[in-house]
C-alpha cells in the first residue's frame, strides 16, 4: 500500500498528467510524469494545490485497463505495481506526479521485470534524485 500523501486521486489530476505530462514507454508499461514546475507553468485553474508544490512528496496513480485481463489479473498487476513503486518512492524527485499505465504484457511479467521497467522509465524521464542533483548529467 502506498502512503496516503503519495496517492494520486481524482480524474482531473490523472487527466492532467496523462495529457500534459511527458511519457516513457516500456515493454510492459508506460509512465506519464509531470513536475510541479510544469503544472505551475500551465496555469490550469482546476488543479490540486499539492501538484504545484515543488517540495511535496511524489504522487503516483495507476491505470490498469481491461485489456490487461480480467478483474483478478488487473488487481494482481495493480498490487505488483504499487509494491514496486512504493520501494522506489524515495528515489523520485520531490514535486513529481506519476501515472503508471500497465500494458497487456504486464499480466505475465514478474515483479522484477516491472521494477526494471519502472527504473528505466524514471531514468529516461530524468526524475531520479541523482538526476536532479547533477542537473541531469551522468
Amino acid at each position: 500500500m502506498l502512503p496516503a500523501p503519495s496517492r494520486l486521486t481524482g480524474s482531473d489530476n490523472f487527466r492532467l498528467v496523462t495529457r500534459k505530462g511527458r511519457r516513457a514507454g516500456r515493454p510492459r508499461l508506460v509512465v506519464h510524469a509531470i513536475t510541479a514546475e510544469e503544472v505551475a507553468g500551465f496555469g490550469v485553474p482546476k488543479v490540486d494545490p499539492v501538484m504545484t508544490d515543488a517540495g511535496a512528496v511524489p504522487r503516483v496513480g495507476f491505470v490498469v485497463s481491461k485489456a490487461v485481463g480480467n478483474s483478478v489479473v488487473r488487481h494482481r498487476v495493480a498490487r505488483r505495481l504499487r509494491h514496486v513503486v512504493r520501494d522506489r518512492l524515495g528515489t523520485v524527485r520531490p514535486g513529481c506526479t506519476l501515472v503508471v499505465r500497465a500494458l497487456p504484457s504486464a499480466a505475465s511479467a514478474a515483479s522484477a521485470e516491472l521494477g526494471g521497467d519502472i527504473d528505466s522509465a524514471l531514468r529516461r524521464l530524468r526524475l531520479s534524485r541523482d538526476h536532479s542533483e547533477t542537473g541531469g548529467a551522468q
